[in-house]
């Protein structure tokens, strides 16, 4: 439920045991820090939201309340939920950590059935790792038994064709633009079904 005075709106959870409800936050403030992140003046926000220049100034200066209406347009006008509209992030969720690869500068990691190039590899402690990969084996006997690892994956084929090969499922003939998401502990092996070796971009969770 939104609950609402002409400077402040907080939100309440109806399940809560709390009669009090949630804790107040400034909307005005909120909405004003999610338009500078963005980059936008007033006159683009308050486009992308379909509100009038002058109400969006309004809001932000806390000089009016607005309506459940402009809140939902204001939400779509931002890109997000209704309840991220009201919920900053805290700031020690902002680590503001980031890594640009450049074409062939990626950390190079040679098999005898792939060649990998790590992506991001200047960056640890990683919640995911991502590589792309030249695909050498052309039959799964090549392989010595399945590939398995802790984590989650997500396979994209950049290039050429292949066969994905899982230890549950039939195997799966991929080609550009294809991709699967699967559990790595799952015994999985791919080879490339085309003349060329295949490119994919592999993003492994780290569990």
């Amino acid at each position: 439920m939104i609950e609402k005075n002409p400077h402040i709106i907080r939100i309440t959870r109806a399940d809560s045991a709390e009669s009090e409800g949630g804790t107040p936050l400034h909307l005005g403030q909120r909405v004003r820090e999610l338009r500078k992140a963005r980059k936008w003046t007033l006159e683009q926000a308050a486009l992308q939201a379909g509100l009038a220049r002058s109400t969006l100034s309004k809001i932000e200066n806390d000089q009016m309340s607005p309506t459940f209406d402009a809140v939902t347009k204001l939400a779509i006008g931002l890109d997000i939920s209704i309840p991220q509209l009201f919920t900053a992030p805290k700031s020690d969720q902002v680590m503001a950590r980031m890594a640009t690869t450049r074409e062939g500068d990626g950390k190079s990691h040679v098999t005898p059935t792939y060649e990998h190039e790590m992506l991001g590899a200047t960056l640890s402690n990683k919640a995911m790792l991502p590589y792309r990969a030249r695909i050498r084996a052309r039959n799964i006997e090549e392989f010595d038994g399945w590939v398995r690892h802790d984590g989650e994956e997500f396979l994209y084929v950049l290039s050429g064709k292949i066969r994905l090969y899982t230890e549950f499922y039939e195997p799966v003939d991929m080609s550009r633009g294809d991709s699967c998401y699967y559990d790595a502990a799952m015994g999985h092996d791919v080879i490339s079904t085309s003349q060329e070796d295949a490119m994919i971009l592999w993003v492994t969770s780290v569990a």
